[in-house]
């Protein structure tokens, strides 16, 4: 998946589309997800073009993969998050349903989230 210039979240960052932001710094981005799927479930992204964690990795210089990983801590700690509990997730890709074509971890909690995937030991889903 390559980099469009021109996707939500750039457009976000660029102020073109506003956000309810939770927290900001000089390495990310953190606000609220407009299609919630816990009672606290927000996005966290950086401030660079990166499609993924891989892309990300390799090429983000080594301040803002700090910053950044910093600034998801920070947003769960903010939200009071840390004694009860959180899940954090990135989509990367078709097979993962990654949807806008911008690096972004989730942060969801607020209730029992129950475990990750349900699956049978077939091997189904």
């Amino acid at each position: 998946m390559a980099y469009d210039k021109n996707n939500i979240f750039a457009k976000i960052l660029r102020g073109e589309i506003p956000c309810n932001k939770v927290y900001e710094d000089e390495w990310a981005l953190a606000f609220h997800d407009i299609n919630p799927q816990a009672p606290t479930h927000v996005l966290v992204i950086p401030k660079g073009p990166y499609v993924s964690m891989a892309d990300f990795t390799a090429e983000a210089p080594a301040d803002l993969i700090a910053g950044f990983m910093r600034a998801v801590g920070k947003t769960a700690e903010m939200l009071g998050l840390v004694d009860g509990g959180y899940r954090t997730l990135a989509n990367a890709g078709d097979n993962a349903h990654q949807e806008v074509p911008h690096l972004h971890i989730h942060i969801f909690g607020g209730k029992a989230l129950g475990p990750m995937l349900i699956k049978d030991w077939s091997g189904k889903l």
